[in-house]
């Protein structure tokens, strides 16, 4: 029931919540002037994650959580800004060796090898976008967009794409690929698939 409601994981959730808690004070629970306690973590987190799992807006949570709607919004935007500060590090960062070998492995045993992965399976839909943000997303942050504005493609674009060498067709190939549709870019890292296949081949 837990990850149907937040769309994670308890355990995760919890691990947020204690390190948002324990690293950012804001997370931290203090007294207000009156002596009594004020918003705990687990409320702000929770008004945030909700936020982001179903796209409502932040006057959803007043009577679930005790949460004003401008306070929700503040909490959305310092639990962003923190999942960023504390896990930006492991989870934000360049492939290392390892995953990148991982992902060919993955590529190849898939019939494609030498490919690092497909592009429009690298993002995440926000299907439950907050209607007043949806219009700004959708019009500013296209997948090209996107593209011109992603650090994952700058070592390519410096001419540092990652070497590995696979033969396709009797023909040898010494730079890994993604695998993209018609309106990317003609890069030598980017692979056209085919737009109506026809047949087993295709």
């Amino acid at each position: 029931m837990f990850r149907h409601r937040f769309r994670m994981n308890k355990t995760l959730f919890l691990r947020i919540v204690q390190s948002l808690s324990t690293e950012l004070p804001y997370f931290q629970q203090r007294r207000n002037a009156h002596g009594r306690l004020g918003l705990s973590a687990l409320q702000k987190c929770t008004a945030a994650i909700r936020m982001l799992a179903y796209g409502q807006s932040g006057d959803m949570y007043d009577e679930y959580l005790r949460l004003g709607e401008s306070t929700s919004r503040l909490c959305l935007d310092n639990f962003t800004n923190g999942i960023i500060q504390l896990f930006g590090a492991e989870y934000l960062r360049r492939p290392t060796p390892a995953d990148l070998q991982r992902l060919l492995d993955v590529g190849e045993a898939r019939g494609f090898p030498g490919m690092v992965g497909s592009i429009d399976c690298m993002h995440w839909e926000w299907k439950n976008c907050p209607t007043a943000w949806r219009g700004q997303f959708t019009r500013t942050l296209n997948d090209i967009n996107v593209l011109d504005r992603s650090p994952v493609f700058d070592d390519i674009l410096q001419g540092r794409a990652p070497k590995v060498n696979f033969k396709v067709n009797n023909h040898t190939y010494h730079m890994a690929y993604y695998l993209t549709d018609g309106i990317y870019p003609h890069w030598a890292t980017f692979i056209q698939s085919i737009p109506l296949p026809q047949g087993p081949k295709a």
